[in-house]
């Protein structure tokens, strides 16, 4: 597996459908990653698309395992209690986390520095450790209270990415759109991948 861990949180926002795309690409491109599933997004994630997902983590994790024919210990899934859990620490060795999508309560408590689940945490540990932390924010219109949020974090050094697709590649498909938000991430992650064509590269 390459590098140190990615964490990667999915949480109650539409666009269940960037996360489970963006944790197989992790995952194909042999990274190890620690997965939290907020409860919220479970409910999202059984609306918008056609998994079954399990409800305990422990079960996620066999699920999602067997799904994406994950390596042995590759991935690892944390539930919102788990005060025990790499991510929890500063000592953890994950070198990026992805917030994916990113709900707006989220955004907030990360910029209030609320940290009263797993995922609020192991994002205040990011903070801390001055390590990557990327919020894939999905709701429009936003508020003034949003961008305020946004703006924080911003200056702190956390990449905010509207889920944002672009069109120049002309897209056939709601798959390649998710294809090239997802693409961003990987760049901004440094993990390579051909998801879509970039910008002034001949289309084939």
């Amino acid at each position: 597996m390459t590098n140190n861990p990615i964490i990667l949180a999915i949480t109650g926002a539409s666009g269940a459908q960037y996360g489970l795309r963006l944790l197989e690409c992790l995952l194909d491109a042999g990274c190890e990653v620690y997965l939290m599933i907020s409860q919220p997004a479970q409910v999202v994630i059984a609306t918008e698309t056609d998994f079954d997902m399990p409800g305990r983590s422990a079960e996620q994790q066999l699920f999602l395992s067997e799904y994406f024919h994950t390596a042995d210990n590759q991935l690892h899934v944390f539930g919102r209690d788990q005060w025990m859990s790499p991510v929890a620490s500063g000592s953890n060795t994950a070198r990026a986390m992805v917030i994916c999508p990113c709900s707006s309560a989220t955004l907030s408590a990360v910029a209030n520095g609320s940290s009263r689940d797993l995922i609020e945490r192991a994002a205040d540990v990011m903070l801390k450790e001055r390590r990557s932390l990327i919020m894939l924010h999905r709701e429009m219109p936003v508020s003034t209270i949003h961008l305020e949020n946004m703006l924080k974090l911003s200056q702190l050094g956390v990449t905010i990415m509207p889920a944002s697709p672009g069109f120049y590649h002309q897209p056939q498909s709601v798959d390649e759109l998710i294809d090239f938000v997802v693409a961003r991430i990987l760049d901004h992650l440094d993990i390579e991948h051909t998801l879509v064509p970039r910008w002034g590269e001949e289309q084939h």
